[in-house]
């Protein structure tokens, strides 16, 4: 009976294992905690009155929810427009860039051509160089483009679009090149073997496998664009994020509205987060497949 109840003793590596997993879950949790306590705040801001936020003895918690601070700040501002805009400019910018990400991608992950490892050098590289330093020229690129090519690329949503997705391609070519990379080639050759040309085992074979690295990319091009608000505010393209820094300075005779930018901050979360639990499983699949092969 004593050798028994001996052998059914935890031993020191299960304790050590157990401890270990318990401290991880626990800050973990801490961590969460932290991330969601101005998450929290500002859904509180978003219902309490203007009075209150600007007095530093009101209670956090509002005594009154003032619902009609989201109604209010959808008519004053007119968020609807600036909503749409948001959805159209950033939609295309996803759509475009991920499919020439993916394309680019491919072609690094399968061909070897004088140039490849210099090219991708030279994409991971553009990542290390802040993105408001090419403004300037690119900025007077589009007036030269304006006066000699009567496109207008300022003020419009054209030249945000062409912007973000020469912004956000190639990060995106280099995650997507260790999606492709880590698929067998085999089952490319099977497929051309089969009758297949080199476009249809793309589309047919490779994109399919590597849909979850794809989703997860078009949803990190979407969170970043969706939040850009440097360029967008100096194009004078109207979106969200522009449109709350309104919120903050003072529009036209208004006054400084916290509550609004509170509200506005709340409904413009709603389509990151539907799109992010909607797409949940094939974005952490993505994660942990991306780094499978490089």
């Amino acid at each position: 009976m004593e050798t028994t109840a001996k052998k059914r003793l935890p031993s020191k590596r299960q304790l050590r294992i157990k401890f270990t997993s318990g401290m991880l879950t626990t800050l973990t949790w801490v961590l969460i905690a932290i991330i969601m306590i101005p998450i929290v705040f500002m859904i509180l801001t978003s219902f309490r009155p203007r009075t209150d936020i600007i007095n530093s003895h009101a209670p956090l918690i509002p005594e009154v929810w003032h619902w009609e601070n989201y109604t209010n700040m959808w008519k004053t501002f007119k968020f609807g427009p600036l909503f749409l805009n948001s959805m159209v400019v950033v939609g295309l910018t996803t759509l475009f860039a991920t499919l020439i990400a993916a394309m680019a991608g491919y072609a690094l992950a399968r061909f070897r051509f004088p140039g490849a490892d210099t090219y991708s050098l030279v994409v991971s590289g553009t990542q290390l160089i802040p993105g408001t330093l090419f403004f300037i020229p690119l900025y007077l690129t589009f007036l030269w483009i304006k006066t000699h090519l009567g496109i207008p690329l300022v003020g419009n949503n054209l030249g945000a679009i062409i912007l973000y997705i020469g912004f956000y391609t190639p990060i995106s070519i280099w995650i997507l090149r260790g999606f492709f990379a880590s698929i067998p080639v085999d089952l490319e050759e099977q497929a051309m073997v089969d009758g297949t040309n080199r476009f249809g085992a793309f589309f047919k074979i490779s994109l399919p496998l590597a849909m979850p690295g794809i989703v997860s990319t078009a949803i990190y091009i979407f969170m970043t664009a969706w939040n850009e608000l440097f360029f967008g505010y100096t194009l004078g393209v109207k979106t969200v994020p522009v449109g709350i820094r309104a919120f903050i300075q003072g529009a036209a005779g208004t006054q400084l509205r916290y509550d609004y930018m509170a509200a506005a901050s709340v409904v413009i979360t709603i389509p990151i987060t539907i799109l992010f639990f909607a797409l949940q499983k094939q974005f952490i699949s993505g994660l942990t497949q991306g780094a499978v092969k490089s």
